[in-house]
């Protein structure tokens, strides 16, 4: 057949794999570069971000720093009594205690800062540097006004491993605050191995180059610039002349392209760069295309041959079993046993099932044989009860919806149907007494309303209230599905949904069980005449008006007689509540009444 669930299979199997598997190889791949180029600009910016906000911090301590040192008594001391020509040990004395707070703040700075501090003559707090105007990191801090030295050594400082460290400094004027003339520097030092570590993160590749440089293309850390020349001062033209805080510029340079990130620092004119090559960046996006690719085929080749081993081990025997169901629906169990397929493995639910179907239908082969003509007036109404529990439709619509489950992947789900109905059949075949607990009743129950939450999703809500003083109490079997079965049939006669409230209590000596819908409720008419049926009428006589209530009032009538009663409240078009009212002070005579004849 060209619609069946094997060839259904297939076709979607296929064409969920196989739609994926052209999306990616060819519309995919040319979108690919530019994802990756948003990509790869979100995570540097946000990489430069970060470094940004880490200078930021360090910077803004180091200008904390030499604030605090430039308003520090002991500083406007010293810059007065040097004013003021002070004799030496007058001096030492000052400059020995400045010495001491300098000392301080480094012990107690986290970032292993240091601070010098120097008048115009060379004299300093930690030695005299006559020279120290001609050093790099004065000449542009005079000529381009440069508060921040770019990386340099400093032999004139307070810790002797900074001594031979390279160090990034902040400048500011040494300034006598009742004069306002300047008089010298103060210099905050921090190691330049801070910045550096922390810039080193953004790169990721092995030819993508980051950068702190200014203005002028200079490198304000160490180490040696390896992008291009003319990349850099294109890209720094561009970047000087633009407002632009961060962005990204392409340069080209021999018939390379170039992608510079960039973001300006609000410290001092510092530029934060990073340099990769288009070539670079689309390596690994290409290799990783490449080999996604080849892993896609042979999944795809993998998961066609699964599919129709799968598909194949589920819809054969279901195809079978279907088969089968049709000829237990016409009555002719020998066609059907000739269709029932054999199952290699035990181990699972189709084998399950297959196994529980053939026992079923040796046991209503042995039902029929044995108690219809034997006893058909008094086990009419039990025999039909048991036919219905597990009529051929509704293994047939249960069998599709495992179908249509397998078809999804949804293994849990088969494994769940197939335990219900497993337990639903089971129960349908024991028939070593037709006593059962009225909490074995509602399981059995459940197991059925299970299988209708999954055949109708949102479209029925079942709800089950259970007095724990009643789930001990003997009824017969089969009483609720029958009820359960005509209330979701007329609830879904004229409206898209059911709503099903089964409640059971007791009160006083009675067991009360009820089942209401929402649906299009019964005539007044119907009513009676279920009022005035005969007790003991043939179920098969009813011609299939109300066969399932029919069935549960005449057999609880021919078990309880005058012990039972019932009530149909009925509203036309908002539903039907039935009440099954059971006297459970019955004693022996139960079972006597029940397995009587």
């Amino acid at each position: 057949m060209l619609f069946s669930i094997r060839n259904r299979l297939l076709l979607i199997f296929t064409c969920l794999l196989t739609i994926p598997f052209v999306i990616l190889s060819i519309i995919i791949p040319s979108f690919f570069t530019s994802e990756i180029r948003e990509q790869t600009q979100e995570l540097t910016i946000e990489m430069m971000d970060q470094f940004s906000l880490y200078v930021d911090s360090i910077t803004t301590q180091a200008e904390d720093l030499g604030k605090q040192v430039l308003v520090n008594q002991t500083t406007q001391e010293w810059l007065r009594l040097n004013r003021q020509g002070a004799d030496k040990e007058e001096l030492d004395s000052v400059m020995n205690q400045l010495k001491q707070e300098l000392s301080s703040i480094m012990i107690n700075n986290s970032n292993a800062m240091s601070i010098s501090v120097l008048l115009d003559d060379g004299t300093g707090t930690w030695g005299i540097n006559s020279s120290f105007h001609e050093t790099d990191w004065y000449q542009d801090y005079i000529q381009y006004n440069q508060s921040y030295a770019k990386s340099h050594l400093d032999p004139f400082q307070q810790s002797n491993e900074m001594q031979v460290k390279k160090i990034n400094s902040y400048i500011l004027p040494l300034i006598d605050t009742n004069t306002m003339i300047s008089a010298g520097v103060i210099k905050v030092n921090f190691p330049s191995a801070l910045l550096e570590a922390s810039l080193n993160k953004i790169s990721k590749g092995q030819n993508e180059h980051t950068y702190l440089l200014n203005q002028h293309g200079e490198n304000m850390l160490s180490g040696k610039i390896k992008t291009p020349n003319s990349v850099l001062q294109q890209s720094l033209k561009q970047i000087t002349s633009s407002n632009e805080q961060e962005g990204l510029i392409e340069a080209a340079y021999q018939k390379e392209k170039y992608l510079v990130f960039f973001q300006k620092l609000p410290v001092g004119d510092w530029i934060l760069i990073s340099e990769v090559t288009e070539s670079e960046l689309f390596a690994r996006a290409n290799h990783l295309q490449r080999n996604l690719l080849l892993t896609s085929g042979f999944l795809f080749f993998i998961t066609i041959v699964a599919s129709f081993i799968m598909s194949n081990n589920i819809t054969s025997p279901l195809g079978k079993l279907a088969k089968a169901m049709g000829f237990i629906e016409r009555g002719d169990f020998s066609g059907a046993k000739r269709f029932i397929p054999d199952i290699k493995s035990q181990n699972n639910e189709i084998g399950y099932l297959i196994n529980v179907t053939k026992h079923t239908i040796d046991q209503l082969q042995n039902l029929i044989e044995t108690e219809y003509e034997a006893n058909l007036r008094r086990k009419d109404a039990e025999y039909k009860a048991l036919l219905l529990q597990i009529n051929p439709h509704f293994l047939n619509n249960t069998l599709e919806i495992i179908g249509s489950l397998a078809l999804q992947e949804k293994n849990k789900e088969v494994m769940n149907v197939s335990v219900y109905l497993g337990k639903m059949l089971r129960y349908s075949l024991n028939t070593n007494s037709n006593i059962v607990s009225l909490g074995e009743e509602l399981n059995y129950i459940k197991s059925y309303t299970n299988i209708l939450k999954l055949r109708y999703e949102d479209m029925i809500t079942i709800q089950i209230d259970v007095a724990p003083d009643t789930e001990m109490l003997p009824v017969i079997k089969f009483i609720l599905q029958p009820l359960v079965e005509n209330a979701v049939k007329y609830s879904f006669s004229e409206k898209t949904f059911a709503d099903i409230f089964i409640k059971t209590e007791k009160v006083g000596n009675q067991i009360c069980i009820s089942v209401e819908d929402k649906g299009i409720g019964m005539s007044k008419e119907m009513i009676s005449n279920l009022q005035q049926t005969d007790e003991t009428m043939s179920v098969l006589e009813s011609k299939g008006n109300s066969i399932g209530l029919r069935n549960v009032l005449g057999r609880l009538k021919l078990t309880y007689g005058c012990n039972f009663s019932y009530r149909i409240e009925s509203i036309k078009n908002e539903g039907t509540k039935i009440t099954l009212l059971i006297d459970v002070k019955r004693g022996d005579g139960q079972d006597e009444g029940v397995n009587h004849g």
